[in-house]
């Protein structure tokens, strides 16, 4: 019972802690104070978010490979105070230039040194038929944190102004997150999570490979997941990035601030179902419900012209998108092991960071040429076209194969 007690503290700190490095999602609100009490450009303004962006997913693939090596606690602390300081550093910027410095590099690697250690530690203490559903609480309490996080950052600018707001939150993130991160660790070696019910007593069968990059990189299925991963990622980033604007130019919406709350709230819901449901019939089966589910519609987006049809299709947006970040995780242990699984997921998890790039391209494209973003919504469509197809032909790695050419190697 202590340590299924324990395996569950580690979920629930991780996802606490996940709770805190959200602070990502509130830069909206920022932005719009450095625009407007500040005088900033709207290009100023963004600048230290594209940049926390790139750091995040570059810094997660460095924290993947430390963890593997040296166990998450350490680089979880590293990077919960690197979260904290870079907020409250912050609180001193008086340039975009500082900004991007501390809000862009210090707090975006902090932010990918702690998504890094959350998921493959919890995992480890859990029944390999439950990655699913850790994976989707894990990832949960970050895209739960937007629901939060931009209304209590709104509201803290307009009591205390925004220099004050970032040292207000970054002091809670070290007072919150840095204790919480003394509690993440692996279990002991020769811990062996007990199999909750005979219907999952497959998994404990199933045999497994513990893989490198190296070698994972040389197997067609990771090919097939990077762009998955990419294309539907894309489409996903594209409508949460643009969903004020979408409903504006659609159906004439000035205030749609609810739209994004809905895509948080199914964002975190679609994370978690998608989790516990890839656990009972696979993970690639989900992704293909997810591509399919989304891929309607997107074909469907540019018919949504009032407030009904713009949250139904925000809530399924919100939903598929959430669904990878709960989903690929789990593949990625399921096919290649949890020994080198830091590594390997940061290695995949570059398809996510490319995606940031291609989503609002996407969209600044379609409306600048169009005046619309009804081309924006046909190139995502084919993007997740591709994403069903491979979906169909991705099959599990053969374990005995890629054994036999470890051994021959």
């Amino acid at each position: 019972m202590k340590t299924f007690d324990r395996a569950k503290q580690i979920l629930l700190a991780g996802f606490c802690i996940n709770l805190c490095m959200g602070i990502l999602y509130a830069w909206s609100v920022f932005k719009k104070a450095l625009v407007v009490d500040l005088g900033w450009s709207n290009a100023d303004a963004s600048l230290p978010y594209t940049v926390a962006i790139i750091t995040f997913s570059l810094s997660l693939l460095l924290a993947g490979i430390l963890q593997d090596k040296i166990g998450p606690r350490k680089v979880l602390l590293l990077g919960t105070t690197m979260v904290g300081l870079g907020m409250i550093i912050s609180s001193f910027a008086t340039s975009p230039l500082l900004l991007v410095l501390t809000f862009g590099v210090l707090t975006g690697s902090g932010i990918g040194f702690g998504y890094a250690c959350l998921s493959p530690s919890a995992m480890k203490w859990f029944h390999p038929s439950k990655k699913g559903m850790v994976n989707g609480l894990i990832a949960a309490g970050f895209g739960l944190a937007a629901v939060y996080l931009a209304p209590l950052t709104a509201s803290l600018i307009a009591d205390f102004g925004i220099n004050q707001s970032f040292l207000i939150l970054g002091i809670a993130v070290l007072v919150v997150a840095v204790p919480l991160a003394c509690t993440i660790t692996n279990p002991p070696e020769d811990y062996v999570p007990a199999a909750p019910t005979a219907t999952t007593a497959k998994a404990a069968q199933t045999p497994s490979v513990d893989v490198s990059w190296r070698v994972m990189i040389q197997t067609p299925q990771f090919y097939s997941l990077w762009i998955m991963y990419a294309f539907a990622s894309a489409a996903g980033l594209m409508i949460i990035g643009n969903i004020t604007s979408i409903a504006a130019t659609q159906a004439n919406l000035s205030d749609a601030a609810f739209l994004v709350v809905i895509l948080a709230v199914f964002n975190s819901g679609g994370r978690v179902v998608a989790g516990m449901l890839s656990d009972k019939i696979g993970g690639v089966k989900t992704l293909l419900i997810a591509f399919v589910m989304q891929a309607i519609n997107m074909v469907m987006f540019a018919t949504f012209d009032n407030e009904f049809s713009l949250m139904v299709g925000a809530a399924v947006a919100g939903v598929g998108y959430g669904t990878l970040l709960a989903v690929f995780p789990s593949i990625t242990a399921d096919f290649y092991g949890l020994k080198n699984y830091g590594a390997n997921y940061g290695v995949l998890y570059t398809a996510w960071g490319i995606s940031g790039f291609i989503g609002p391209v996407v969209a600044a494209v379609a409306v600048d040429m169009t005046g619309t973003y009804t081309l924006a919504y046909t190139l995502c469509s084919v993007m997740l076209g591709v994403a069903v197809l491979l979906a169909f032909m991705t099959k599990p790695v053969n374990i005995q194969a890629l054994q036999n050419k470890l051994a021959n190697a």
